[in-house]
């Protein structure tokens, strides 16, 4: 398993090592040793599944403290861009984003602290996205940012994603105020 680090802290890509040959593949998907050398804390306590089709857009999503949740997300099957946009108020990378493309061939994964907004394109048809929280879900907790803010420059490479009502009336980023 090799931990990447990106160009905002916190934030880590995973790519596990695969061993394969004429019967398919294994490889370990989670590794708590692993990720706490690498500096992450948090214990997971949950996991969550969507399944969705090409070009729907769930995000930019976040929970307050005292649950703001630390997700460890991965594809199954299809592919998505991931997106983590850090919304630490005192940070210098605030407002800041990472995007990766996340897909079941190469099963990387992303790691994306408490502290962050969170969202993801489909790319694909039959997408089945997976992900580990550090917190448990609190209806009352969560948060939303409006996924084409101009402010993020987000490229997300398309124009009208299908939305929830909740992502359709989140607020932009310039009438954010950071919890956190």
């Amino acid at each position: 398993m090799k931990l990447i680090a990106t160009e905002i802290e916190g934030l880590l890509i995973i790519e596990p090592t695969i061993f394969g040959d004429e019967r398919g593949y294994f490889y370990e998907s989670f590794r708590d040793d692993v990720l706490k050398e690498a500096g992450v804390k948090e214990d997971f306590v949950q996991d969550n599944q969507s399944y969705s089709h090409k070009g729907i857009l769930r995000g930019l999503h976040y929970q307050e403290n005292p649950y703001a949740q630390g997700k460890l997300v991965r594809v199954l099957q299809g592919a998505v861009l991931d997106v983590a946009v850090d919304i630490r108020k005192n940070s210098k990378t605030y407002g800041k984003h990472v995007s990766i493309r996340l897909d079941a061939e190469d099963k990387k994964m992303f790691y994306i602290p408490p502290g962050f907004a969170h969202g993801f394109l489909t790319l694909e048809d039959n997408t089945l996205f997976l992900y580990k929280c550090t917190k448990y879900y609190n209806k009352k907790s969560e948060g939303a940012i409006r996924w084409n803010s101009p402010s993020l420059h987000i490229p997300w490479g398309i124009d009208n994603p299908l939305l929830s009502e909740k992502d359709k009336e989140a607020p932009a980023f310039t009438d954010f105020v950071s919890p956190f």
